[in-house]
């Protein structure tokens, strides 16, 4: 059988399951859940799972759910097709849950029903007989940030060591034996086509960071307090002053939520590489306590380990070109450039080849109350974008270093950066 003939299989077998698969994804999008909390989700791709006849492990990380699959002609590489379990806290969302304000604002929804997807097509029409190597079908927890002090409860207990998913599974070794790995996202930005490849994607680590005042009366004997609320706000201004500082080409991002009755701000410093998000990491430190020693405040810092930034295979990522164009047309597919959000799948990164491509789904900014998850491309694309699409795949088995060890005659990976940076910065 040649190429060709398996991807129409596979993309005939997807198809007949059109409703099956949109149908998963408008579940999951009704029944949003939080980082490392995705119970009824990975419930469901358990069961879908094992109605497909394919054996999976639960729990990794918590709630993630993987199977193994392994083609029936010859030895090759593990290709991971990963899916993301999490929404996110936007509060508003017309689609939210009402008791955690979780809502699939950024669509791994229709991520997770398009991995589900690629299984229903890849075993319906049998490819395995005909793929060398094995696939991964991987749901993973927790891509998404905030949540931030409950996942610092959880590491300080001993529950998790990082506060992001990809992290945690490559902790517990569930990337050792993955020689490629690939996952598509969703995409609202008309400029970017119907599909498309990002340059590469910034990499964070997270803050907290907790103003302690002297409680007073305001009226009778403001003398007498220190306004921890002040301190913050002077913080704030400080950040905002050293804005300018930051280099054009780290593409340095602080985004700060302030809660102003706890007088305690959240906020993530993304950067395009590890040295530049260090050294802005320093100046908000900086800034922070400059706010407390003004009012005379004290102010407790935490920092916390983030993803790496997100380098995209550029032999994966033509693959990804010749297929995406032959889906939605060359005149829609683009080469994405850098984007300035994170996302954990840069620790993968680190490690093995990857691929984050893009596909078009809608209007309006990623995460906004108002954004809706718009039209069938969104998870039948990612489904029909599978490993079979690829025939056997690459027979490239190039490593950059195991987290826990390289192979031997590579250098193990450098697991610093900002995944290790120190847990808390103390008192000032």
């Amino acid at each position: 059988m040649t190429k060709d003939e398996l991807k129409r299989r596979i993309f005939e077998a997807i198809d007949s399951r059109a409703d099956e698969i949109i149908g998963i994804g408008e579940r999951i999008l009704k029944n949003p859940e939080m980082g490392f909390k995705e119970v009824k989700t990975a419930a469901l791709v358990h069961e879908t799972f094992q109605r497909l006849g394919l054996e999976s492990r639960t729990g990794l990380a918590m709630t993630g759910v993987r199977a193994d699959v392994r083609g029936r002609a010859g030895e090759g590489p593990t290709f991971a097709l990963l899916g993301e379990l999490d929404g996110l806290r936007v509060t508003g969302h017309p689609q939210a849950d009402p008791a955690t304000g979780a809502a699939h604002a950024c669509g791994h929804n229709a991520q997770v029903a398009g991995m589900l997807g690629a299984a229903m097509g890849l075993v319906d029409a049998k490819a395995f007989d005909h793929l060398a190597g094995r696939v991964a079908l991987f749901a993973v927890p927790a891509e998404e940030g905030g949540d931030i002090e409950w996942r610092q409860a959880q590491i300080r207990t001993g529950k998790l060591e990082f506060p992001c998913g990809k992290q945690e599974l490559m902790k517990l070794g569930c990337f050792d034996d993955v020689d490629l790995a690939m996952m598509i996202h969703t995409n609202w930005r008309a400029e970017d086509g119907k599909a498309g490849v990002p340059a590469s994607n910034n990499g964070r680590v997270g803050k907290t960071a907790r103003f302690v005042g002297r409680a007073s009366h305001a009226g009778g004997a403001p003398h007498m307090g220190v306004n921890a609320l002040y301190a913050a706000q002077i913080a704030l201004a400080g950040i905002n002053a050293i804005r300018e500082t930051f280099r054009d080409e780290d593409s340095i991002r602080v985004q700060v939520n302030v809660i102003p009755a706890e007088a305690r701000i959240e906020m993530y410093v993304r950067g395009k590489n590890a040295d530049g998000v260090m050294d802005a990491s320093g100046k908000v430190d900086r800034a922070l306590r400059a706010g407390a020693l003004a009012l005379g405040a004290q102010v407790e810092i935490e920092t916390l380990p983030g993803p790496m930034p997100l380098l995209c295979d550029r032999t994966m990522a033509s693959l990804f070109e010749r297929a995406a164009k032959g889906l939605v047309g060359q005149e829609h597919y683009r080469d994405i450039p850098h984007r300035s959000g994170s996302t954990d799948m840069g620790d993968v990164s680190q490690v093995i080849p990857v691929l984050h491509p893009y596909i078009g789904r809608g209007p309006g900014p990623g995460t906004r109350r108002d954004l809706r998850d718009r039209g069938q491309a969104a998870r039948l694309c990612p489904a029909r974008e599978g490993p079979g699409s690829h025939g056997r795949g690459s027979s490239r088995r190039r490593r950059r270093g195991r987290a826990r060890g390289g192979r031997q005659g590579e250098a193990p990976h450098d697991s610093g950066g900002l995944s290790r940076l120190p847990a808390v910065d103390g008192a000032a």
